[in-house]
Order: C-alpha cells, then structure tokens, then sequence
C-alpha cells in the first residue's frame, strides 16, 4: 500500500505519491463539521478530552478485555446467576458500574441462548478491537455535487469493536455509550458503511492473518448502546454505503478546493474546543 497522511496535497498526487488517510473518527468529524476537521487533522489543534471521551475510551476498553478474559469453557456448565456474576468480576471497578452490570446480563442471557442453540463456537467474536487498512478507489463524479478534478486513490483505516460469525456470515456490531436516540441511525449506518468497505477491499492475506474467512461475506450489521439496552441488527443498506463515498468524495473537494465549511449547532458548539478560533461561531454568538 502506499504512504497517507492527513496533511495532504491534491496537487502533488500522482500514482507514486502519498493518498488521503481516512478514518472512522477523520471522517465522522468531517462528516460532523469540516472546520473542526481541518482545525484537528491539518492544523494539528488536537481537541480537549471530554469526560464523555473518557467514559467511552474506559467501557470500549473494558468490553475488549471481558472477550479477552472470558473462557467458554469454565462458563459452560454455570446456572444463570453463576454466569452473570462471572461476567461482572470480568469488568474492572470504576465509574462505570452500571453500564457494566447491564453488559453483564446481556452477555449472560446471550451464552445461555448461544448454549441452548448449540452455537457456543460462535459465542466469542471473530474480531475483538482489530485494525484493518484499504485502499479505495474514488472517481471524479462519485458525488455529482462536488466533482472532483481527477480520479484518486484514498487509504482507509478502521479498528472493527467485534465482529460475530453466524450461520456462515460475519456480522459487525459497534458499541456505542450514552442513550439511544433514532436520529442517530444515519450516523451509525455511515460508520457500518466504512466497516463494510474495509472489510471488502482488504487484501485476503490481511484477512486470514487475523482469522477471518475472505470467502465470506458481511450481510448485517449492528449497534448496541448498553445504556439504553438497544440492540439492532438489519440488512446491510446500500444506500448507506453510497452516500459513505459521496461523502468521502466531498471531503476529497475540501482538500481540492481548500473549502472548510463551519457548522454552527447552538447546542454543541459552545462545547467545541475550538469555539474561541471559529469565526462562524464566534459570529453566530453575537446573533
């Protein structure tokens, strides 16, 4: 593969040259506020760490040890109650308890089930917190609102939270802290989208190398937000996959053009680390 950046030039791209560098995180900033993309990806101006950052970073961390830590084996022959205080000593003790407790008895009622259904092989996930990298292939008209001035090639970088095999099929579950709310599909479904095409476009030897089957194929995907105890699994949408490379081709035109639009949210914005150098928001706040 070749090199990426974030810092990149457009107009030094050629076949040997460094390719955009997108992440789930680059491109749901971007996605979110091309401005703060540019203040944190070019400008370097990293962003303050909330204590919702923190909390997610702490129960992401602790999910990836709980499939690390748990064994199939010593679970298997535990009543209900046995399982789920089992599930709870493999948390750690922080702030987080209840959060925990709820993962506990939801990862409790899916080992019975699993065992019930003579499918404990597939309890654990194929993936547990794993990187995969792809490069991909974006045309010039890929967004018709936002041509492009030639075709490029742009490098994708994910970490996958799990991925379970069922009947035959890999299925992406990302977990997500805080309530859910159904404004949030289109987000989800965007960051699905981009686990989807890594998934697709990495090389079989990246694929085997971390234990996975490139013959097979992702169908579904999901979400589940502890919080509010929702989970969802649904047929993959490939409307949602479209609209992921249009967005990538428009943020492609923001490199192009050096266009950065600011997108004001009277809600959020005054939370922005970079509230006090936006000038859309510092004019939005005299309104």
């Amino acid at each position: 593969m070749r090199e990426y950046t974030y810092k990149w030039n457009p107009e030094e791209y050629n076949e040997e040259s460094e390719v955009l560098k997108i992440t789930k995180s680059s491109y749901n900033l971007f996605c979110w506020c091309p401005m703060k993309y540019k203040f944190n990806y070019i400008d370097g101006l990293k962003q303050d760490t909330s204590p919702a950052m923190i909390k997610g970073s702490e129960v992401h961390n602790a999910r990836e040890d709980f499939f690390n830590e748990f064994d199939i084996t010593k679970a298997e022959n535990m009543s209900h109650t046995e399982l789920l205080d089992y599930c709870v000593g493999l948390h750690p003790v922080d702030d987080n308890s209840e959060i925990y407790r709820t993962l506990s008895t939801f990862e409790a009622d899916r080992f019975i089930k699993a065992k019930m259904d003579d499918k404990l092989l597939d309890y654990l996930p194929v993936i547990n917190e794993v990187m995969l990298d792809a490069e991909l292939e974006i045309d010039r008209f890929q967004n018709s609102k936002y041509p492009l001035r030639r075709n490029y090639t742009v490098h994708l970088q994910g970490i996958i939270d799990r991925m379970y095999r069922d009947n035959g099929i890999y299925v992406p579950i990302e977990l997500k802290t805080g309530l859910w709310k159904e404004w949030k599909k289109t987000g989800i479904r965007r960051e699905m989208s981009f686990y989807k095409m890594l998934f697709d476009l990495a090389s079989d030897e990246q694929l085997e190398e971390i234990g996975l089957d490139p013959n097979a194929e992702i169908t579904h995907w999901g979400w589940y937000y502890p919080e509010s105890n929702h989970l969802h699994i649904e047929k993959i949408k490939t409307a949602s996959i479209n609209s992921t490379k249009k967005g990538i081709a428009r943020l492609i035109h923001s490199y192009e053009f050096n266009d950065w639009e600011a997108k004001y949210f009277w809600k959020t914005c005054p939370n922005c680390s970079y509230y006090n150098i936006c000038d859309k928001a510092l004019a939005e706040s005299f309104l």
